[in-house]
């Protein structure tokens, strides 16, 4: 069975990139009948993406208790698209995090809410999710962290499965094999390794209890195709959720080697009685040109254990540059 399955740490190793600020463009009145806002629009997702690229590079906890705002802040965005006319459909999303700093101690919990309707007004989304993330510094090298997040997908269930329609019983399938609901949390200690200011490696390990619910145990039954025909046959499920205790090890490796070129390895392993091992690991060469130039090469590796085809490997190029 399908997984989504949480990976994370209480922070990334991640190397300081000075890249140059893009510029949103200011768009003249008729640019909406014409097509240019969309397409400007597209063009600020795209600069948006290159820059968040860099800034997973840019981390203020690598080398000690990152000096942040002190005491108690936060932040929510909503929004709202609503479409009629030749096409009918919604989307709402409410995010929102409150932060509370007070000097070694930091933690911050944030919140998704996303619903949403296609073009023939039937739901596509209706997520929620919540997630915490505390860490308590007991000086430059070592600390102590706790992790969590809680998922709800509710349209992970067999509410759309119809004997008299067979035709329905792929999306019904697919429905039943996500998960419905996913949780985790985690506590462990960190340490920094190695902390200079050409190097900084730090490892993390924690120890955590998983509980998960597939849309088929949600449901009370599964949708199989046993043969691969395309012939989908009911099967009853009488596990209502999976749970157990879960494990999590993580590495954040920086290294510069001059003004111009830095590397940075992260590894996560996530483990757990009831679910599939999961490993991931991205690694990325940094290039600063000049001040108006620069690159980021990066190779991610994803494994996970029930898949058919257990590795994705991603190659991924950025570049940025001012003028």
């Amino acid at each position: 069975m399908k997984k989504i399955t949480l990976l994370t740490g209480s922070a990334a190793l991640m190397a300081a990139l000075s890249a140059p600020a893009f510029a949103q463009t200011e768009i003249a009145a008729g640019a909406d009948a014409t097509g240019i806002s969309s397409i400007n629009d597209r063009i600020i997702d795209v600069e948006d993406a290159v820059q968040d690229d860099f800034d997973r590079d840019n981390d203020d906890a690598r080398f000690s208790n990152p000096d942040r705002r002190e005491g108690l802040f936060g932040s929510v965005a909503l929004t709202y698209a609503g479409d009629s006319g030749n096409t009918e459909g919604q989307d709402f999303s409410l995010a929102g995090r409150v932060s509370n700093n007070a000097g070694p101690w930091q933690q911050s919990i944030g919140m998704l809410l996303e619903f949403g309707e296609d073009d023939e007004g039937e739901k596509d989304r209706e997520d929620v999710s919540v997630i915490y993330d505390g860490a308590y510094y007991f000086n430059d090298r070592f600390y102590a962290f706790v992790l969590g997040r809680f998922s709800i997908d509710g349209l992970a269930n067999g509410d759309e499965y119809d004997p008299a329609n067979p035709a329905n019983d792929a999306d019904v399938a697919e429905d039943l094999d996500q998960l419905a609901r996913d949780g985790f949390i985690g506590v462990g200690p960190g340490y920094r390794v190695i902390n200079t200011d050409q190097t900084a490696w730090r490892v993390q390990a924690g120890i955590g209890y998983r509980y998960t619910q597939s849309g088929a145990q949600k449901a009370g039954f599964d949708l199989v195709d046993e043969d691969g025909d395309g012939v989908y046959v009911r099967e009853e499920v009488t596990e209502s959720s999976d749970s157990g205790l879960g494990y999590i090890v993580s590495s954040r490796l920086y290294h510069r080697f001059n003004d111009m070129v830095f590397i940075t390895n992260d590894t996560d392993f996530l483990s757990s009685e009831d679910s599939p091992d999961v490993i991931t690991n991205q690694f990325g060469v940094n290039f600063q040109m000049s001040e108006q130039l620069a690159t980021r090469v990066s190779y991610t590796t994803e494994y996970e254990e029930d898949r058919d085809i257990r590795t994705d490997n991603t190659l991924g190029v950025s570049v940025v540059y001012g003028f």
